[in-house]
């Protein structure tokens, strides 16, 4: 009888210690946005996109991020970018035109700079806002909390994402990015991971285009700190090419 009740009162605790262990995919994702999307900070980030043609393009650029929707990006290089600027406030974005001294609506799934990332996959780094999520086994990778995510209104980079990171650390190491009905349109790896002024993160992100699947685009961060606190006139429209 004793024997009895000791393999119940395992059975019990059994999921019980399991659920302890396993973080809930809300946490997940707040660990992931405070990785890639802290809540404040300054960086500088070249992105180069490989064209179908072989040929490729850098932009060089500094980020400001404040809260939990507000950036702005300045473009450095190359020539024919240079003194354009994006302010993204929630779920608005404009890119300023210096050259025509006005600024024009974004989308945030329209392409980053003719690359294969898209606006909000720079702009828009909180997927616990974004997204509802779940937690499901991926027994070909043992060692990552596979994550997958839903759009939780038309805002959002994509309709479906799915999202492997660390069981260890919760650094992200790869994503793919769908449609409502289930096509791809990008894969992503996490790569590189460094660590700056403090901040522990993926220094490169490689996003294949899985439509035209001889172009993908490489982004690396060459600087981040975020122990900034930037100034709330920095991101309004009328501080835009100044």
């Amino acid at each position: 009888m004793k024997t009895q009740l000791k393999l119940l009162s395992l059975l019990v605790l059994l999921p019980l210690a399991a659920s302890a262990t396993t973080p809930s995919a809300e946490e997940l994702l707040q660990k992931y946005d405070a990785i890639m999307g802290p809540l404040n900070f300054e960086a500088t980030m070249t992105m180069v996109a490989h064209r179908d043609d072989g040929s490729t393009r850098a932009y060089k650029m500094r980020m400001l991020k404040a809260g939990d929707n507000k950036a702005r990006v300045w473009f450095q290089e190359p020539a024919a970018a240079r003194g354009q600027e994006i302010l993204s406030q929630g779920d608005n974005a404009w890119l300023y035109m210096p050259n025509l001294k006005r600024s024009v609506r974004m989308a945030n799934r329209d392409s980053f700079q003719g690359g294969d990332f898209n606006n909000a996959d720079v702009l828009r780094t909180n997927y616990a806002r974004d997204y509802s999520a779940q937690v499901v086994e991926d027994p070909s990778m043992p060692e990552a909390y596979l994550l997958e995510l839903k759009a939780k209104t038309e805002d959002a980079g994509y309709d479906r994402i799915k999202l492997w990171v660390a069981k260890k650390d919760t650094m992200p190491l790869k994503g793919e990015f769908y449609t409502a009905s289930g096509k791809m349109l990008r894969a992503a790896e996490f790569l590189e991971v460094k660590s700056f002024d403090g901040s522990r993160r993926p220094s490169r992100v490689v996003m294949k285009n899985m439509i035209a699947i001889k172009r993908f685009s490489e982004l690396t961060v060459d600087a981040f700190d975020a122990r900034v606190q930037p100034a709330a006139g920095r991101f309004v429209l009328d501080d835009l090419g100044r």
